[in-house]
């Protein structure tokens, strides 16, 4: 799996594709990736695919109720930010100084 925990995200499929603004306007949604599922090819994304999750209060602690949280979304679904331009790309594999990192495909920014 190519995007790990930390990196910046768009999302490019699903009901959390577009985020509108205050004024209307539609833009990309943008997140940070908060947790990764490598051997399920899933990632759970900060502020997208947000479910509402109803749990029994239990007689130890606290009370139970309705919370809103993340679920995970699959990898294909999203495209990394890059860095540099701003803009979604892809991600490359090569090799700098002997040791294998990604880098972006439109800017060439090394990412790790």
């Amino acid at each position: 799996m190519r995007i790990k925990v930390g990196d910046m995200v768009v999302v490019m499929v699903g009901k959390d594709k577009y985020t509108i603004d205050k004024k209307g306007n539609k833009t990309r949604t943008v997140g940070q990736v908060i947790k990764a599922f490598p051997k399920e090819n899933k990632i759970i994304v900060k502020g997208v695919n947000i479910v509402k999750k109803h749990e029994r209060a239990t007689s130890g602690e606290g009370s139970g109720g309705i919370f809103e949280v993340e679920a995970p979304i699959d990898v294909s679904n999203v495209m990394m930010l890059d860095p540099k331009e701003n803009v979604p790309t892809r991600i490359g594999y090569k090799i700098v100084d002997g040791k294998k990192v990604r880098y972006a495909k439109v800017s060439g920014e090394i990412l790790d």
